[in-house]
């Protein structure tokens, strides 16, 4: 190869092979139109060419799933013919360097493949990664991604019902900012695909004029975030959420009136992406002619019309006969629209300028970036981490101390500082709000359902453990859904890793891949869509894997909802699981000992599936108060904040076994669900436990005014550990984030 194609390939983001590839496709050279369009249509961003192999392992059918991966967003049934669109996308790198530009523009992004499917967002939800908050770069992240994401969502008029933030040092030099978007389908609402067919129509383009914002955006997001990719301001496009919401009812009023054949959302990579992706899976071709795109800036080229990543714009085929019909829709949304090409029967992606074709691609090589399983290699350090003697970790002096550090940790701590800038209640159909349970719950109007919501990731247990980390992921998803009441239905995944090129990165992938698949198949939760984000690294430093698992759940009856909070003194405590006293990966062992290392608690998915199995009957028969979760800070931490959030407090006393105090209170084993009830209905309790083959054990009883927690072995009292006013367990819990934020 000449020293002259090698810069092209290199320029290009390509290797020699694939330049080989392309050479082979066309026949010739490429030219340099050509060359960047594979450039971003086989970067990683659009073409999973790292990832793809893998994800065909995860379960995505079931009786539950109508739409799966392969489109704009997945649709799971929820019964009497209604549906639930959704869908996760990471904006890591455009936050990392415009953080308010980079979290709205994605939390835009999101919404666009829920309607771009036919249905009307109804929510969205958000999973957060930064770097410690006593940096104060950190702070300005998270307080400008917050607000992106605030200000679009409520301008759209789209509630935030739930989210997790988490902050680490592997995120200092790249956070994550990934936002979920979902939406209704009721009965009769057809489904929208993006799809081109019918030789001869007229394929349209709509929204805000195409500018010379994010070119190149995807090619961006395929690279490791280094200092000099950082400077490329250019590659994060702006938001117009106003833009973006008349957009969305002209879209909803065409894709209802029948007039569109396709439609899809100018994502990554713009209308590169959307014409051939668009051309590809209806097996046509399409011939757009660029001098008639709306543009937004003087003497823009067709290089940069193509990819450009201007927001709220789409791109649809219609229907031969109904041109008039859509126009007079997007009229009446004041969106602006127009023709700018047909379908055609070759199946190339022709790009014209006026009378000269400037390109000409077989559209499905173009959308068929070539698949990679690079070597995978099990890091080094992680003989280091499993080798950690837990055993030498020295007992606490004081457990309640170590309480209130916990719940001080930003990991555990409220988060109301950040869901309390976000509007939940728009729309006037949220059921649950932040803070009161673990997800988020929007009714299904005209029926007593509701679909509840969540995201989760312990990325430190992903990193100490992979596979195990990330079925983790999926239990605690499924698991506070449960809590709530609601069914686990499906998945949604945004798969956050560092450079898959790396042996040792591929190896976390895959090993997370596997876990996913395992525990989804338990579960029977089909992954139905979702998002890869690699190269999430910089100077030469991952971020923690970070497998963020999307869920969904149907509350048949929205009288159901249970929440975390203790209700009543006299109330019966319940642990559902077992505690095995697991420490290793525990936020215990890294607050208070300085130490991310030992072998985190293992998943027993028979066990996990029994508990959720009898928390979730114990809810529909109406025999529980309040239902939460045991995960960070372990059993100490849950029984804290059911306490905080309902204003009394815990007589807890637990057997001692052979396990040490700090291992009773702070373990972070799974599949453990901290329930209270009335005295009367533990005997039917009990009765659900045996039917389910699920451990239980009452430990204590909710009374005023404070958390006391003590151990028994035998008949005796050996040791009260903590004994502590409920208000100042709130106090830490509440103030640590608005501390640190104001420091």
């Amino acid at each position: 190869m000449t020293v002259e194609k090698a810069k092209r390939w290199e320029d290009a983001g390509l290797t020699a092979e694939e330049y080989r590839m392309i050479e082979d496709t066309l026949g010739r050279e490429p030219n340099d139109l050509e060359l960047a369009l594979f450039s971003v249509m086989w970067s990683e961003h659009c073409g999973y060419k790292y990832s793809r192999a893998l994800l065909k392992k995860l379960p995505t059918t079931g009786s539950q799933v109508l739409q799966g991966p392969g489109e704009n967003a997945g649709i799971i049934d929820i019964q009497d013919g209604q549906a639930v669109v959704m869908k996760i996308e990471s904006h890591n790198h455009p936050s990392a360097v415009e953080p308010y530009a980079g979290a709205a523009t994605g939390v835009g992004g999101i919404l666009r493949d829920i309607f771009t499917m036919g249905a009307r967002p109804v929510a969205g939800l958000n999973s957060l990664r930064f770097g410690p908050l006593t940096e104060s770069r950190q702070r300005e992240l998270l307080t400008g991604a917050v607000a992106g994401m605030a200000d679009y969502g409520s301008t759209f008029g789209i509630p935030m019902i739930a989210g997790e933030v988490y902050f680490d040092d592997s995120y200092t030099e790249n956070c994550l900012v990934n936002a979920m978007a979902v939406g209704f389908l009721d009965k009769g609402d057809p489904i929208a695909k993006g799809i081109a067919s019918g030789v001869g129509n007229l394929v349209m383009a709509a929204g805000t004029p195409t500018g010379r914002d994010g070119i190149e955006g995807a090619a961006f997001a395929s690279v490791e975030l280094t200092e000099e990719a950082a400077e490329r301001k250019a590659a994060i496009p702006k938001g117009y959420p106003e833009m973006g919401k008349r957009l969305m009812e002209a879209c909803l009023e065409a894709i209802k009136a029948g007039v569109l054949v396709g439609i899809q959302d100018m994502g990554a990579a713009g209308l590169t992406s959307s014409a051939c992706e668009m051309a590809a899976r209806g097996k046509h071709g399409i011939e757009l002619d660029l001098s008639l795109v709306p543009v937004g800036e003087p003497d823009m080229t067709p290089y940069e019309i193509m990819l450009s990543e201007t927001q709220e714009r789409m791109l649809f085929v219609v229907k031969a006969g109904e041109e008039e019909a859509v126009q007079d829709i997007f009229d009446k949304w004041d969106v602006p629209l127009a023709a700018i090409g047909r379908v055609t029967d070759d199946g190339f992606l022709r790009l014209k300028n006026g009378d000269e074709v400037v390109a000409e691609v077989p559209a499905e090589a173009l959308a068929s970036a070539p698949v990679y399983q690079p070597p995978a290699k099990r890091p080094d350090y992680l003989d280091e981490t499993e080798s950690f003697d837990l055993d030498a970790v020295a007992e606490p002096d004081d457990y309640g101390q170590v309480l209130l550090k916990l719940l001080g940790s930003p990991n555990i701590a409220s988060r109301e500082w950040i869901f309390g800038r976000f509007d939940h209640e728009v729309g006037g159909n949220t059921l649950a709000v932040p803070g009161l349970t673990g997800v988020g719950v929007i009714g299904v109007k005209g029926s007593d359902k509701a679909v509840a919501f969540t995201v989760d990731c312990n990325s430190r247990l992903c990193y100490l453990d992979p596979r195990s980390g990330a079925a983790a992921a999926v239990a605690e998803a499924a698991r506070n859904l449960v809590c709530t009441g609601a069914r686990p239905l499906a998945v949604t995944d945004g798969l956050n890793f560092g450079n898959p090129e790396k042996p040792e990165i591929y190896w976390q992938f895959s090993e997370a891949i596997d876990g996913i698949a395992e525990a989804c198949k338990k579960l029977d939760t089909p992954v139905i869509g979702g998002n890869v984000s690699f190269y999430n690294e910089s100077k030469g430093k991952a971020i923690y894997p970070t497998p963020i698992i999307g869920m969904a759940g149907l509350i048949e009856n929205k009288a159901d909802i249970c929440t975390q909070s203790f209700k009543k003194a006299g109330d019966i405590i319940v642990l559902l699981g077992e505690n095995k006293g697991e420490l290793g990966g525990s936020e215990y062992l890294k607050v208070i000992h300085g130490h991310v290392a030992g072998r985190p608690s293992q998943l027993d998915l028979d066990l996990e599936k029994r508990v959720q199995d009898l928390c979730l009957a114990a809810i529909r028969a109406g025999l529980l108060s309040s239902a939460h979760d045991c995960s960070e800070g372990g059993l100490a931490v849950t029984l804290a904040e059911s306490c905080i959030l309902g204003g009394l407090g815990a007589e807890i006393t637990l057997e001692r076994k052979d396990l040490s105090p700090a291992q009773l209170l702070y373990g972070e084993s799974h599949s453990r669900i901290v329930v209270s009830l009335a005295p009367e209905h533990l005997d039917r309790l009990q009765q659900l436990a045996e039917e389910f083959s699920a451990p239980l054990t009452v430990i204590g009883k909710v009374q005023e005014g404070s958390l006391r927690i003590r151990t028994q072995a035998g008949e005796s009292i050996e040791q009260v550990l903590i004994d502590l006013p409920v208000q100042e367990l709130e106090k830490a819990w509440r103030g640590a984030i608005p501390c640190q934020m104001e420091s």
